[in-house]
């Protein structure tokens, strides 16, 4: 078989046994998947009286409910392979004739179908409860495309913030940080709420880009009152560059803690 071959076997067989691992610990799978529900209903029927501006809250609030959600995931991803570091199981893989890249591909390629599930969720049960998007299929597409990026990007941070990490709990903390992030953007309130030096963080932070963008390829229109191809643009500069230079890191980082 071709090198591309067995690249490709052997990412299968570790995003297999990751996806498997993720099944097998049925509290942390079903709290993945159940925290964009909880969350969902939380916002909307809890505090979308009190934050509801123009139209239903629902409306405002999906966006920020699908990046809140993956940076969950993607902390779990660092936890996943930091514990795989520290129990060894990186050291037996790595004496077997496993491509190398495949042990990094198959956590990401996990962290992203996880992640694709619980966005489903999100936009699943917000049709469920009334958010109802005006928009065109390209304009989904154009969404949905933006959403695989930056999970993507999310979740090479994540691995590379794992293999940093040096122990799952250290990882761990990743995991606050990538939720308490999205807070700080317009996710659930519009920045012209904010005080000045916290709306200039948040109007300046990656996430709120990539929220603008699906809203307003959704909705028709941002919260932020710039143009939906202008908080693409920035969206997708965020994204590019979180993922290259992730990559970039985690894979030097594998080889340095795999050469022995």
């Amino acid at each position: 078989m071709s090198s591309l071959t067995y690249d490709i076997v052997d990412s299968r067989i570790m995003v297999g046994r990751c996806l498997r691992r993720s099944w097998r610990d049925p509290e942390a799978f079903f709290t993945a998947l159940m925290l964009p529900i909880i969350l969902m209903l939380l916002f909307v029927y809890v505090f979308g009286g009190a934050l509801r501006d123009h139209g239903p809250y629902v409306d405002y609030v999906v966006p920020g409910l699908i990046v809140l959600c993956a940076g969950f995931g993607a902390g779990t991803t660092a936890v996943a392979l930091a514990t795989d570091l520290a129990g060894g199981i990186v050291d037996r893989f790595r004496s077997m004739p496993i491509r190398a890249s495949a042990i990094l591909l198959g956590q990401v390629a996990a962290s992203l179908t996880r992640n694709l599930l619980a966005t489903a969720l999100v936009i699943g049960v917000g049709l469920g409860i009334g958010w109802r998007p005006t928009t065109s299929v390209w304009r989904w597409a154009g969404a949905l495309g933006l959403i695989v990026l930056f999970i993507l990007a999310l979740s090479w941070l994540a691995a590379a913030v794992g293999l940093l990490a040096g122990g799952p709990e250290a990882a761990n903390s990743f995991t606050f940080v990538l939720m308490f992030l999205p807070y700080v953007s317009t996710a659930f309130v519009p920045t012209d709420t904010m005080p000045s030096v916290l709306r200039g963080f948040a109007e300046n932070q990656p996430f709120t880009p990539i929220i603008e963008t699906m809203r307003g390829l959704w909705m028709g229109h941002t919260s932020t009152g710039a143009s939906t191809a202008h908080e693409a643009l920035i969206a997708l500069a965020w994204s590019v560059g979180i993922l290259a230079v992730s990559w970039l890191t985690a894979t030097r980082l594998f080889r340095r803690s795999t050469a022995h």
